[in-house]
């Protein structure tokens, strides 16, 4: 499956709401992963799915502010 789309709205969507400029980087195998300072905030892998508009952005949030 082609994840990009969603990838670039997820994206889109951290931007927009925290004001980050992510970075894309296209991998394979479905791997799916965000980081932030370099430690997986959220992974397809362990969660079996991509996740929900605002889930992202609702787990960097915390992290950003503490």
């Amino acid at each position: 499956m082609n994840y990009l789309p969603r990838a670039a709205g997820l994206a889109a969507e951290i931007e927009r709401d925290l004001h980050l400029v992510p970075e894309l980087i296209q991998g394979r195998n479905g791997v799916f992963d965000v980081r932030l300072d370099g430690q997986i905030v959220y992974s397809k892998w362990d969660t079996a799915r991509f996740p929900e508009p605002g889930e992202v952005v609702a787990t960097l949030r915390p992290r950003l502010q503490g």
